[in-house]
């Protein structure tokens, strides 16, 4: 099974505004993209599980024009608090490289 880093050109993170979380997951190329962005690990039940969160609050947002897809899901605490780990969430796509297909 390949992973996500695998399929992907470029995997981001960032913040979108402070109670959220955005990942970009940028494939290489549409048979990819086609083939994984579907994938049942990608869903919001799994990213959910991945981050922590309630999976009705996860958003999916396929770009098949850009062959992208981007994830959204609430911070745990909000951005500049003091548990805030990562101010600019530029750290949370490290979760999903190693994610197998």
């Amino acid at each position: 099974m390949p992973k996500v880093s695998e399929v992907c050109r470029h995997v981001r993170s960032k913040v979108a505004g402070p109670f959220w979380v955005t990942v970009d997951l940028m494939f290489d190329g549409q048979e990819n993209y086609d083939r994984y962005s579907g994938s049942a690990a990608l869903n919001g039940d799994a990213i959910a599980a991945i981050y922590g969160v309630d999976a009705t609050t996860v958003s999916l947002y396929p770009i098949p024009s850009l062959k992208v897809l981007k994830i959204s899901y609430p911070r745990p605490v909000p951005q500049g608090s003091v548990e805030e780990r990562d101010l600019h969430s530029g750290q949370q796509y490290a979760y999903l490289l190693d994610v197998d297909l």
